[in-house]
């Protein structure tokens, strides 16, 4: 993994909080544009981003691409860390972990 791409994907608001948004349960491209106000086209150059680094990797299911974040990748252990002290990771964090309960428990709020 080259240090400056993940450097790069870390450079943006919007990349770290989709980070911290993926922290806990896998997302759609257009789960991550509504939760964020922004649209899919831009949503999905960030991931292009985000997988580029290796931060996060995609599975298509259907017509849907799902994201997640690479637990198992060191950088996203330092960046755990960091989001943790972070106050705008933080909140995202717990959202999103609330989020996968949920969803554990069998309740999908979208199926998108």
């Amino acid at each position: 993994m080259e240090l400056d791409k993940v450097f790069e994907a870390l450079a943006s608001k919007p990349r770290r909080q989709i980070l911290a948004y993926l922290s806990e349960v896998e997302l759609s491209t257009s789960d991550l544009a509504e939760r964020f106000g922004i649209s899919a086209p831009a949503i999905s150059r960030h991931l292009s981003v985000l997988e580029n680094a290796g931060l996060v990797s995609s599975e298509r299911r259907g017509q849907f691409v799902f994201y997640k974040l690479n637990g198992d990748n060191l950088v996203n252990t330092l960046t755990g860390y960091a989001l943790e002290v972070c106050p705008v990771g933080r909140p995202l964090k717990r959202e999103s972990r609330a989020m996968a309960v949920a969803k554990k428990g069998g309740r999908h709020e979208k199926d998108s």
